[in-house]
């Protein structure tokens, strides 16, 4: 089981700033070995979704309110360590990034940027795809929508 804890940028401590850039670095550039600028300057917009276990950072997303990075509210950089995907973790960070969205933004439409080989996972969270796949950042992805 992990712990969620969901801040504002201005509210994360620098210890999970650094956690939470480690870990999204140690997925998205070294282990998808993807070359691309993480640190995109829309962090400071997002409500970060922090999933601990044992005080270490395993699990993550980011979240927008509509307007900040799409049309519709989003969630984005989706992330369970490597060495805790047994556990499906991703299933309780998407949750509560989904909850969130609702309560904090009062939102009922999610919009995600998916890599195309997790489209049963996303389904799986009532995602359907919206469009079809296109390359970001050298990766297949597609548009996906949920409505609540």
């Amino acid at each position: 089981m992990i712990s969620i804890t969901i801040k504002y940028f201005s509210e994360l401590n620098i210890h999970e700033l650094y956690a939470l850039l480690q870990l999204r670095s140690e997925v998205f550039v070294v282990e998808q070995d993807c070359i691309y600028q993480d640190i995109d300057g829309k962090d400071n917009k997002a409500l970060h979704v922090l999933g601990f276990k044992n005080n270490q950072l395993v699990a993550y997303t980011r979240i927008f309110r509509a307007g900040d990075y799409f049309e519709k509210a989003s969630i984005g950089r989706v992330i369970v360590k490597e060495t805790e995907r047994t556990h499906k973790y991703g299933y309780d960070i998407m949750n509560a990034s989904i909850q969130a969205v609702s309560d904090q933004f009062n939102e009922d439409v999610i919009k995600i940027s998916a890599q195309k080989h997790l489209e049963p996972f996303y389904n799986n969270l009532g995602f359907i795809k919206n469009s079809e796949p296109y390359l970001e950042d050298g990766i297949p992805h597609i548009a996906m929508l949920r409505t609540q």
